[in-house]
């Protein structure tokens, strides 16, 4: 007789035994229909002895038979993670005495008799952890004050050293300091192994470092490829300035700062074979997808390796805007994907015979094991054994593993087991947010969701949809409060964006990796991969996309942990509240409706609410920071545009908020960042006529980004001057400044330079008149009261004060001019000093009233000339 068949059918026996009575019970762990029901043949395929034989015991005991959860090994785990978030920043001396306390502690516990004190083992169990965690935060301290580089650092000596990247270069995004944008930056984790000050010897090391590699201008960003296509383990040689880091408590020791255009990787040691194979599969798949559209090349490395580099910064606001992130970086979400195709979906984790590839295949579960160990390895060496992807496959093995041996009460040790020894081989995960994340996301799926998503079904909600709606309701109900920390604000799509999300993320992932296995070996067969991943990879990015476009789709929120905790606390009240209506169907559909009306705001309904925006507004000056964006209206759903501030998203929700798709002309009033950066956002789903500048074209960079974006789009882009008439609609302009032959370069009388370039407007609609001044400085100011235009600015309604109210202006000049209104543009808590007390008081002592962005929000100016009117979001 053949002895797997017998063995099987015995374990069938006892499999019976212990099923639950009820034959409709809906949440027995197989249906009526399942392969393992009394008297199915197919219990005793080949396949499934091939798995009886293995040792695995068909239909596990289902969950509500397994009585409460195993949290022993949670307090450990804690413990070792408090520990290892506090040791590092401590003296040497603090984390002896630790060490020291915590094992004489556990000593004394477990000498003394177990009946006199039952829970000592427990305790002592606890100190240990604690104790080891101590030592190995306390060595990886160490390693930041050992050696010459920490002292070489505090006095900012240039050096020579060996370096040895340790993690994959990354490109920063261009930002925006005061009025220029500071140019990418390629970051370096790196170990110094060799390190050599001038005149000095050369000492072998192994600190932890970051180097920054300046990129510089556009003829220098050649250079920067050199540095990002750097594999982990290489070494290479660089003569850099080191610094100390910015911040206490970072895991690297300092800073070296290198110039791209200056010098490139002296290279001294190739990486190892496994980081050239990883490189090569990245790279294959880069290739694969060079030629899908845009969102889906951009996103489909993303999903599968955490590849970011060609993800748009809209796309990636997007992202953020709607709790999407994680799907851009490796996730213990990519893992389980992928091992499910070797082991079969979670949800037949408790039977024997699975639909995944190793039983279809007739593989034992050992062997399954380890392939499945295998697939870790593997996943861990082509994504980098960074932190997050260490985090990511210890927390995916855990969420499918152990839902694996059919057991659930083995699900929280699994992750408590997981945190330890994490937070052992790495302390410095202890102080990261990701990690944070990582853990609450799990710990939610593991159990809040098995609760929520079975009495959803007890409410006739369909199995699959109720576990979709648990588990992302579960997963942002932990991690919101800790978002709200790192964005200062709470996402009402997430969870929705989450559920549409989830259908296309598994295959975008299998076929993203699919092509990541078969480009080194067959391009066109990646290529069609990629190309049919590329399709969920745009739903995913539409979805983004559309929920981020949403004028509720966000709130502002205290980013603090008080704030944090306040987050908390409403969310508990939700939902206890939350169970009480969803006894009362209709109210919890009104209650929809409600939510539905918040995050849509149609603008009938926004407009009663809020008040914002006002039916007449004639101008807006938006709330973009430290920055200008005016908003003049020219019609229905149409606005002439002057300025686009820093930053693309805050003009785009602005011109959003006001409804507005059509825009005749685009008016940059001079180059600097914090009126040009935020152009994108204008053109963002919006028709543009054309775009005018003024003549001077400085900065270079910045003059050479508006081209881009222009050429890009198609906009004809022209030069304004002096005596410039325009209308749009109701409203009609004429330029006063510059003057029609503007100096090519900065003039010697302008020591302004760009600010007294800037194209300076005399605006007339509805009978106001508005005097828009763009930068302009004293000098430039003096000449404009003198202008052929100066009699008309006499006594405007409006004054847009320039360069944000700063102290250089030519008060005679403000004196003339006599608003009625002067508003302001400025950031919060800026390091200028921006509005400059002493202007604001001379426009106050003409009668003026002023307003300002950074007190009182966006700005629109109503009425008429005679009534005229202010209004604030």
């Amino acid at each position: 007789m053949n002895t797997d068949v017998t063995e099987t059918n015995r374990l069938d026996r006892l499999d019976r035994l212990n099923r639950p009575d009820r034959p409709d019970r809906p949440d027995r762990p197989d249906g009526p229909e399942g392969p393992d029901r009394p008297g199915d043949r197919r219990a005793a395929s080949p396949r499934a002895a091939v798995h009886a034989a293995s040792g695995h015991r068909l239909g596990a005991a289902h969950p509500r038979q397994e009585g409460p959860a195993d949290l022993r090994l949670v307090p450990p785990a804690l413990a070792a993670w408090a520990t290892a978030a506090l040791v590092p920043g401590a003296p040497t001396g603090w984390a002896v005495g630790v060490v020291t306390g915590a094992l004489l502690l556990a000593g004394a516990l477990l000498l003394r008799p177990v009946r006199d004190r039952p829970h000592a083992p427990a305790a002592a169990a606890l100190l240990l952890c604690v104790a080891a965690s101590a030592a190995s935060a306390a060595l990886h301290g160490a390693d930041l004050r050992r050696g010459p580089v920490p002292e070489l650092a505090r006095r900012y000596a240039t050096v020579t050293a060996e370096v040895e990247v340790t993690a994959d270069p990354r490109l920063t995004r261009p930002r925006v300091r005061g009025n220029r944008a500071v140019p990418p930056t390629v970051l370096i984790e790196a170990d110094v192994r060799r390190v050599t000050e001038r005149g000095g010897k050369t000492v072998t090391v192994r600190t932890p470092v970051l180097v920054l590699v300046d990129v510089g201008d556009s003829r220098t960003r050649a250079a920067s490829s050199r540095w990002l296509s750097l594999l982990p383990t290489t070494r290479f040689n660089v003569t850099a300035r080191l610094s100390p880091p910015r911040t206490r408590g970072d895991r690297i020791a300092a800073v070296l700062r290198v110039r791209a255009g200056r010098q490139a990787p002296e290279t001294t040691a190739k990486p190892s074979t496994a980081q050239r194979l990883a490189g090569r599969l990245r790279s294959g798949l880069r290739e694969a997808t060079e030629d899908l559209p845009t969102d889906a090349r951009a996103l489909l490395p993303g999903l599968v390796v955490g590849d970011t580099s060609r993800v748009p910064p809209e796309l990636e606001e997007a992202f953020k805007e709607t709790d999407l992130t994680h799907t851009l970086a490796v996730s213990g979400a990519n893992f389980t994907i992928v091992l499910a195709l070797l082991l079969g979906p979670p949800g037949l984790a408790q039977r024997s015979e699975r639909r995944g590839l190793a039983p279809r295949l007739g593989l034992p579960l050992r062997t399954t094991a380890l392939l499945g160990g295998l697939l870790a390895l593997a996943f861990v060496v082509v994504c980098r054994p960074d932190p997050s992807v260490l985090r990511a496959a210890a927390c995916g093995s855990v969420a499918l593993l152990a839902l694996a041996t059919g057991r659930r009460r083995s699900l929280l040790p699994a992750l408590a087991t997981a945190v330890l020894l994490l937070v052992l081989y790495d302390p410095w995960l202890a102080r990261s947010y990701g990690f944070l994340l990582s853990v609450l996301a799990t710990g939610a799926l593991l159990t809040l969701a098995p609760r929520w998503s079975a009495s959803l079904r007890r409410r006739r909600v369909p199995p699959r949809l109720a576990e979709a709606l648990a588990a992302a309701g579960a997963a942002q109900a932990l991690c919101a409060p800790v978002v709200a920390v790192l964005s200062a604000r709470v996402s009402l799509v997430g969870v929705p964006c989450n559920l549409l999300a989830e259908f296309a993320v598994a295959p975008a992932t299998v076929l993203g990796f699919a092509a990541l296995a078969t480009a080194p070996v067959a391009m066109p067969l990646a290529e069609s991969l990629a190309w049919c991943g590329g399709w969920p990879a745009e739903w995913i990015a539409g979805i983004a996309r559309t929920g981020a476009r949403l004028p509720g789709a966000g709130v502002d929120w205290p980013g603090s942990w008080a704030g944090a905790g306040l987050l908390a606390l409403v969310t508990v009240g939700v939902l206890l509240a939350g169970r009480r209506l969803l006894r009362h169907p209709w109210w919890c559909g009104l209650c929809a409706l409600l939510l539905i009306l918040v995050v849509v705001q149609p603008p009938p309904l926004a407009r009663v609410i809020k008040g914002w925006p006002p039916t007449d507004w004639r101008m807006v000056m938006c709330d973009v920071g430290q920055g200008d964006a005016l908003v003049l209206a020219a019609g229905e759903g149409t606005a002439v545009v002057v300025d686009a501030g820093p930053d693309p998203a805050p003009v785009d929700h602005c011109l959003r908020s006001l409804g507005i798709t059509r825009v005749p002309l685009v008016l940059l009033t001079h180059y600097h960042a914090d009126h040009v950066a935020g152009l994108p956002g204008v053109l963002r789903g919006r028709s543009v006529g054309a775009i005018e500048t003024t003549a001077l074209e400085e900065p270079a960079d910045q003059a050479e980004f508006v081209r881009r974006q222009a050429t890009a789009r198609h906009i004809p882009l022209r030069h304004a001057s002096a005596g410039e008439q325009r209308r749009s609609g109701p409203l009609s302009w004429q330029v006063v400044w510059p003057p029609p032959s503007p100096p090519t370069t900065t003039a010697p009388g302008m020591e302004g330079g760009p600010n007294d370039a800037s194209v300076a407007l005399l605006v007339r609609t509805a009978g106001i008149r508005l005097l828009l001044l763009g930068d302009l400085e004293p000098p430039a100011q003096r000449e404009l009261a003198r202008s052929p235009a100066a009699a008309a600015l006499e006594g405007v309604d409006v004054l847009k004060v320039a360069h944000h109210g700063s102290a250089h202006q030519d008060f005679a000049f403000l004196r003339q001019v006599a608003p009625r209104l002067a508003v302001i543009s400025c950031g919060e808590d800026n390091t200028y000093g921006h509005p400059a007390p002493g202007t604001v008081a001379a426009l106050r002592a003409q009668g003026a009233t002023v307003l300002r962005t950074d007190r009182d929000g966006a700005l629109a100016v109503t009425g008429t000339g005679r009534e005229l009117r202010v209004t604030g979001d």
